[in-house]
């Protein structure tokens, strides 16, 4: 059995654990929203054709923000197709994902969908085909009270009041040449430094997003975020990160994902501090990371995409990933480096929510199930509130070819105002057990102990339309406090919550 051990203290506190962190994204893409969200004449739906069982499991993951509508979908995008009567939206080639958008899902059915899932809107605006004028029609009809011919016609479209939206994205993935209407890093900053500007004009006090690179791999990682920035930093309040992993044949490297992110945000908050610094400026700007999740691209571009002049289909099968127990033990792992960054990383969105690359599937006229990644993303939401606190986990490590030297065992520790401890813990390791250790002494008081272990003994099971429930969170019956020392078994691969409640 590993040996491994975190070191905290209720004093020494990594930052707030903003609720944002907990965002997802939907996009118009595949089955996301059709067949997804929305599937009128299923059993559970509503009135408004929206799955009742579908929101139940996104108010269960514990969603706070969605973003919206892309994602590559958004650069093509123009938002006055999806407002005004249904019956007379026009369909549009969605050059993004090589598929027909219908429009039937809008703006305002969206932000209907929303209050019913009580998530906040964060919004995205076409900075690939179009500009600032669009954007600014944009934000007056979403925000403006009345008064103006926008604001008159999303009244007369049936929204009387504001949609209220504070956070806005200025693009999407404006460094990635699969992305229409790419451009430079100058060119982008420009762009972005003018929307921005107009965009405070109407209200200097909403949230606005920068695009920062599609990843860390990018070859044009590093210079893209300071010239980005340069642009626009006493304009923006967040610079966004995207980052996707997936199994490429090496679960140890795979398994050591969250050492990548961590190295990203690093990179990127010095960037950004060293652009405040360059510049003289008291303004911080934090990271928004939009986009995160473990995603088998090399599957779609080898099988799914979608070719061919006359073959645009509506809602079609795309990136519907099945997830395992060893991505589920990643997708924990990135929370919980999200987590320990919690001082700069106050946004985040799981991309995406329903059967595209989802924590949640559903079977059309059929049920909708919890995928493996859903459990970790759900007890985190519902439990890692107040304050992260530093620590450092002690353990061995073990070697990978992409990463380098990588700790065995990653963990985090979250306090909330009650005084309970939060503790979210990986074993990575593939040979065997960690004997995972904590000393409370420092608390000052004497918890409960209660603790969850998602693992099985395949690290490739997962749950399906016809095994639902393979997977599951089950109870850690070794977790034991004795004079204020916690012990716990965390299986090989596996991702175990530990929680910690004074006793009054």
């Amino acid at each position: 059995m590993h040996p491994s051990r975190l070191v905290i203290r209720p004093d020494h506190v990594a930052g707030r654990v903003n609720r944002r962190l907990f965002g997802s994204f939907v996009e118009h893409l595949g089955r996301g929203v059709y067949g997804g969200l929305y599937e009128p004449g299923h059993p559970t739906a509503d009135a408004a054709g929206f799955r009742r069982d579908v929101i139940d499991l996104v108010q269960e993951l514990g969603v706070t923000t969605i973003r919206y509508p892309g994602g590559n979908f958004v650069s093509g995008y123009r938002w006055e197709d999806s407002v005004g009567p249904t019956e007379s939206r026009p369909r549009r080639l969605d050059l993004a994902w090589h598929s027909t958008e219908t429009n039937e899902i809008g703006l305002h059915e969206f932000q209907d969908w929303l209050d019913r899932s009580g998530c906040e809107l964060m919004l995205a605006v076409n900075l690939g085909t179009r500009g600032i004028a669009e954007a600014l029609d944009l934000l007056e009809y979403a925000n403006m009270g009345a008064g103006t011919a926008l604001a008159d016609a999303r009244v007369r479209n049936g929204r009387p009041d504001p949609f209220g939206v504070r956070m806005w994205c200025l693009g999407n993935e404006m460094d990635g040449p699969w992305q229409i209407g790419h451009r430079s890093a100058d060119d982008y900053g420009t762009l972005a430094a003018r929307t921005a500007g107009a965009m405070r004009a109407f209200d200097p006090d909403l949230e606005l997003v920068v695009c920062g690179s599609s990843g860390r791999g990018m070859p044009t990682f590093g210079q893209w975020e300071r010239t980005v920035l340069r642009h626009t930093y006493d304009l923006v309040d967040f610079i966004s990160c995207h980052a996707y992993y997936e199994n490429h044949d090496d679960l140890a490297a795979f398994l050591a994902s969250g050492v990548d992110m961590d190295r990203f945000i690093v990179e990127v908050t010095a960037i950004a501090d060293a652009i405040k610094a360059e510049r003289g400026s008291d303004h911080t700007v934090n990271i928004s990371f939009d986009e995160w999740n473990v995603w088998y691209a090399t599957r779609f571009e080898k099988i799914e995409k979608i070719t061919g002049v006359d073959n645009w289909p509506v809602a079609p099968r795309l990136l519907e990933d099945v997830y395992t127990v060893a991505d589920a033990v990643v997708v924990g792992s990135l929370l919980i480096t999200l987590l320990k960054h919690s001082d700069r990383v106050t946004s985040a969105s799981l991309a995406q929510l329903v059967n595209v690359i989802a924590p949640i599937m559903t079977e059309p006229g059929g049920p909708a199930w919890r995928q493996t990644i859903f459990f970790p993303f759900a007890e985190t939401a519902r439990h890692a509130r107040g304050t992260a606190l530093s620590g450092e986990v002690v353990c061995d490590a073990y070697p990978t070819a992409e990463y380098g030297s990588v700790p065995l065992v990653d963990a985090v520790a979250t306090q909330d105002i009650s005084g309970a401890v939060s503790v979210y813990a990986v074993n990575r390791a593939q040979d065997a057990p960690s004997l995972f250790e904590i000393d409370l002494s420092r608390f000052g008081t004497d918890f409960a102990v209660e603790a969850l272990t998602l693992h099985d003994d395949d690290p490739d099971a997962a749950n399906t339309l016809d095994a639902p429930g393979r997977v599951s969170l089950k109870p850690n019956p070794s977790a034991r406090i004795d004079a204020a020392q916690l012990a716990v078994e965390l299986p090989p691969v596996s991702w175990t919550q530990i929680l910690l409640r004074p006793r009054r």
